[in-house]
């Protein structure tokens, strides 16, 4: 369908936006970004979505690139919007159902539990007493984090019972919830798996200077040839979330097992195409053009 209109939904001078446009533009497609923060809908006679003056359902496939926080009206509103405008008939990718899922901590790692891929021991609670028991349960060592979020920003690593003690009495006077999950002894290294469709693309293992293994936080990578067991476990979670494409975190253990730990629903690629040398974009935007 090399024919097809496509729009992005994003940041117009994001880094990922740009990569976009470059792949969708040696394909012979112009390309253009809406930022979500302007999008328009209208409701009565039809249901109509604009950003920036131009019409949305203009374009037979949207690629979502950009959640930004707000308020919760904001955040509602940007995503109930979305899903009017794939009822008209555009295709979203990835569709905001997709997106829902994925930003929730909480309920991708119960998917894929109900899917019978292995996951760290977790437990989440709104109670101050709950968080301490679970701190317990959990062997007095986990990793703390924010129900949203990415890039591991905002977790944190408690494996003292008085630091335990403080931090979730903080998190309990601002309303947050307790989001625990055991500490796995990882080696400093973690597993990023791309995929899209039903194929992992490209993987790397990612190695920090702490257990926080992400790329924007200083960790380097190394080309990882997937076996079969990690691609049939990429690929099953992100059909678990209803996603074209997604970025598949792991945690390797001995014995060739694996742990999930996440899935990114809008993941970036900057890190594993200079690791991999893959064309992530381009392969993207392929899959797009000749899929329906």
């Amino acid at each position: 369908m090399y024919g097809m209109k496509v729009a992005i939904i994003g940041k117009p001078k994001a880094i990922y936006t740009k990569s976009l446009q470059k792949a969708f533009d040696l394909r012979g497609h112009d390309v253009p970004c809406f930022p979500i923060t302007s999008l328009v809908s209208s409701l009565g006679q039809q249901t109509k979505l604009t950003s920036a003056g131009e019409s949305l359902a203009d374009y037979q496939t949207v690629i979502l690139r950009s959640i930004p926080g707000g308020s919760l009206e904001q955040v509602i509103y940007r995503m109930d919007a979305l899903h009017c405008l794939e009822k008209t008939g555009t295709r979203i990718i990835n569709p905001p159902t997709a997106i829902e899922r994925g930003v929730d901590k909480y309920y991708t790692l119960a998917l894929m539990q109900a899917e019978g891929i292995p996951i760290p021991r977790t437990i989440v609670t709104e109670r101050f007493d709950d968080a301490m028991d679970a701190f317990e349960q959990l062997g007095g060592d986990v990793v703390v984090k924010p129900l949203f979020g990415s890039e591991g920003r905002g977790m944190i690593r408690v494996s003292d019972k008085d630091i335990a003690y403080r931090t979730f009495r903080a998190l309990e006077m601002s309303h947050y919830i307790f989001y625990l999950q055991e500490f796995i002894p990882h080696g400093f290294e973690d597993i990023r798996v791309f995929v899209v469709g039903d194929r992992a693309v490209a993987a790397m293992t990612r190695k920090g200077t702490s257990w926080k293994c992400n790329i924007c936080n200083g960790a380097t990578g190394e080309k990882l040839n997937l076996n079969g067991t990690l691609e049939d476990l990429s690929v099953k979670a992100v059909k678990a979330l209803g996603a074209n494409y997604g970025g598949v975190d792991f945690l390797p253990l001995e014995g060739g097992k694996y742990l999930l730990i996440e899935v990114n629903t809008i993941p970036g690629w900057k890190g594993l195409e200079k690791t991999t040398g893959f064309d992530v974009a381009g392969y993207l935007a392929d899959y797009i053009l000749t899929t329906d």
